[in-house]
């Protein structure tokens, strides 16, 4: 049997034989929006409300250095759910938009596409954000999921209606020449607008029927759960609504707080806690503009958008009560290391795949383990070959050879290298950091003579990392504004108003059916559209191809 290769991130594989093996668990992966290094009460949030979470991640195996592969979402999520990173899998520059017409590859696997085919159940509920296309070519249950319930993309991507109970605002202008959001059930959009008062009870409430089918039926099973919050703009039902002393992003991480919480007394209920491991982090840093109304990176530097720390380094546990034991590890991780960890737990075959990520659970058995992991490129938000990664950690020591801010770090932010009107730095020799002994990265080593060596040692791996890289045609840029989401018709007027459904219930979530887990079994996309109305778009999606290939 071929191994997969590991490529550019890692190195080697341990003796599987020194780690116990246990058998094949459940696997949730719980994934929050914008949560930050210090965002939670645990990581030393003082006025955050998060019990649950704290609770579960002192019970599990936290990971003081776990970096995502992108400062902001689409790449980061496409890493999640392929092992690779974003530039081999053409999830970039920035993300996907309500008007893309492209999405995540068709050609990519993802981990639920090899869970399925082992007899896994897949759902997700929740945010996707890996692209629709015209004809939902590119929505979840295309990619190895049996049910999909949730929003298409980031809920500020759409008109603000209703954040709150009463007449408290939004906060937020949000895009509001786009369609209205859309909920999706598998491959049909059920309302538009979403009610995002309800939103994240449905959302629970359909994870946990899919715990109990599965529970039923007792079938493995993997469920992935995106959440929306703490993204802005925050929303909390009257439940939530004016419950934190943190005010807005703290009802909102109050209420992604209760959702975790549901999610396990499902799993104790059914007596599937001790076989199920549970995966919690985080797509990217906090967002700080929205100054007190935003997110924390604690005592990072920076935030969403940018390399430094603060918009890559993530508060992440894995939680499984009969295999790990309590306690932190600060061995360098990255969330694309989600893929080939659980494909090793699970006994998949990753035969064929070129992965970025490693498998590191032997620190999930042993804090004190050293990482497979030896480094961890650092690729910024819109990432080009000739730039490559902007930096690079062995978890020890960062080197930054470029540096660039980030509006989403705040316009105003009193730090020079966090902002947007820091422009792209290049930086010879590379700033260098002891993250260990400096995780705020203030003190910059690049001069001390002593650490000429160490930088030699970043920078020759860099280059080998480059040249070893085989980028994918950036993805996200092509757009088209009758690709949009519609309830109704693309063609109808005035759009896009004219795009919200005719009459929406959001009382009650859709109940999934029971699946069918072979692996073709992949529900068709059905769409309304005429004969005129494909060939319409079928010829704009030509004239764009046309347009974009002179560039590849």
């Amino acid at each position: 049997m071929q191994e997969a290769q590991v490529t550019g991130t890692g190195e080697g594989r341990q003796d599987a034989s020194s780690a116990p093996q246990p058998p094949p668990p459940n696997l949730v992966l719980l994934l929050a929006d914008d949560l930050g290094y210090g965002d939670l009460r645990i990581s030393g949030h003082p006025t955050s409300r998060t019990p649950v979470i704290d609770k579960l991640a002192r019970e599990s195996r936290f990971f003081t250095q776990h970096y995502v592969t992108s400062p902001v979402c689409s790449p980061s999520r496409a890493s999640v759910l392929t092992g690779r990173l974003q530039v081999r899998n053409g999830v970039y520059p920035g993300t996907f938009v309500p008007s893309s017409i492209l999405g995540l590859p068709r050609s990519e696997t993802t981990i639920a596409a090899l869970l399925k085919s082992k007899g896994y159940r897949t759902m997700i509920a929740g945010k996707w954000h890996l692209g629709v296309g015209r004809e939902g070519e590119y929505l979840p249950t295309h990619y190895g999921f049996d049910h999909y319930l949730g929003l298409p993309y980031s809920h500020d991507m759409c008109p603000c209606l209703t954040c709150f109970p009463g007449p408290l605002p939004c906060h937020d202008t949000c895009w509001d020449h786009q369609v209205s959001c859309p909920l999706y059930s598998n491959n049909t959009i059920i309302e538009q607008p979403v009610d995002l008062l309800s939103l994240t009870h449905r959302l629970v409430k359909a994870a946990i029927t899919f715990i109990a089918d599965a529970a039923t039926s007792g079938e493995p099973f993997f469920l992935y759960f995106p959440f929306l919050h703490i993204h802005h703009p925050q929303f909390a039902p009257e439940k939530f609504a004016g419950q934190s002393a943190r005010g807005t992003v703290g009802d909102s991480l109050y209420e992604l707080d209760w959702a975790v919480g549901q999610v396990v007394e499902a799993l104790r209920h059914h007596n599937l806690l001790s076989n199920t491991l549970l995966w919690f982090s985080s797509d990217n840093g906090p967002s700080l503009s929205r100054h007190e109304r935003g997110g924390c990176a604690g005592l990072l530097r920076c935030g969403k958008g940018t390399t430094m720390e603060g918009g890559v380094r993530v508060p992440a546990f894995v939680h499984w009560p009969t295999r790990i034991s309590p306690g932190s590890s600060d061995g360098l991780v990255s969330a694309v290391d989600f893929l080939p960890t659980v494909a090793s737990l699970s006994g998949l075959s990753t035969s064929g795949l070129t992965l970025d990520g490693v498998d590191i659970s032997p620190l999930l058995w042993d804090p004190l383990a050293v990482s497979p992991r030896r480094y961890m490129p650092i690729y910024p938000e819109s990432p080009t070959p000739p730039e490559g990664p902007f930096a690079v950690t062995n978890g020890t020591y960062k080197a930054h050879f470029y540096t660039k801010g980030s509006d989403l770090s705040d316009s105003s932010n009193f730090d020079p290298l966090c902002p947007g009107s820091h422009r792209l730095t290049k930086h010879d020799p590379p700033l260098l950091f002891n993250l260990h002994r400096d995780p705020g990265e203030r003190y910059d080593l690049s001069a001390d003579p002593e650490k000429s060596e160490l930088l030699r040692d970043f920078t020759a791996w860099r280059e080998e990392h480059m040249r070893g890289m085989t980028w994918d045609i950036p993805r996200t840029q092509l757009q088209d504004p009758l690709a949009q989401p519609c309830c109704t018709s693309p063609s109808c007027t005035p759009f896009p108003k004219c795009c919200d459904c005719p009459t929406s219930s959001p009382s009650a979530a859709p109940q999934p059916a029971k699946p069918d887990t072979s692996l073709n079994a992949i529900t068709a996309h059905t769409s309304s559209l005429s004969c005129i109305e494909r060939e319409k778009r079928k010829e704009r999606h030509d004239k764009w191809l046309i347009f974009f290939t002179q560039f590849i």
